[in-house]
């Protein structure tokens, strides 16, 4: 009985110095390891790299937005240009319907901005300021539609605040209040002589 204590005993002691003797060589295989180096060292640049990659794929986001949004009013301007949107009878809403369709559904139609306007006195008239106040507020009460008659100088503008999310390391595209960022395309032209009028 004492024997099997004792053997018992040697088994035990001789387990905890082999497990000691595993601890310490496991410590020290650590401490020399460097198969961790990688993961070390991506988890010091992830966040300034996922913060560069989500800049850079929100600013194309917003450059191919403001691209479609550009052809949308060339396109709708257009139908002023030739007298068309007159002879259909189209007032502001029809118009806005009509530039929407055009933006492949990339926009919330209730969110786009129409103004087109009629100048008389050339395009030396034309304002093109800037429709923001100083608070970064765009301002909506001047918009309207005037589409011309035959040879009228108009300016047909689309705006669309389009929201911001990646503002981080300084990098920030919004320019009105409340993270958004102003998107306006303008066409400026002179219509053509449709119907009997003619151009001087």
């Amino acid at each position: 009985m004492i024997q099997a204590i004792r053997d018992s005993l040697s088994v035990a002691t001789a387990r905890l110095r082999r497990a000691k003797f595993l601890r310490v060589k496991t410590v020290r295989r650590f401490a020399k390891g460097e198969e961790g180096v990688a993961a070390v060292e991506f988890g010091i640049v992830a966040a300034p790299f996922l913060a560069l990659l989500f800049a850079i794929m929100e600013t194309a986001l917003v450059f191919f937005a403001d691209q479609v949004l550009e052809t949308a009013a060339a396109d709708s301007a257009r139908m002023i240009m030739t007298g068309q949107a007159q002879a259909l009878g189209w007032d502001q809403v029809k118009f806005k319907e009509d530039a929407c369709k055009r933006t492949n559904g990339l926009f919330d139609c209730a969110g786009l901005q129409i103004d087109v306007k009629a100048y008389s006195g050339g395009f030396s008239s034309v304002g093109n300021a800037k429709p923001v106040d100083a608070n970064g507020n765009l301002q909506v009460s001047g918009f309207g539609y005037q589409p011309g008659s035959a040879c009228s100088i108009v300016v047909v503008r689309l705006m669309y605040q389009w929201p911001v999310y990646a503002a981080v390391l300084g990098f920030n595209l919004a320019d009105l209040t409340g993270s958004k960022r102003l998107l306006m395309a303008t066409a400026a032209f002179r219509n053509e002589p449709f119907g009997t009028s003619s151009c001087s």
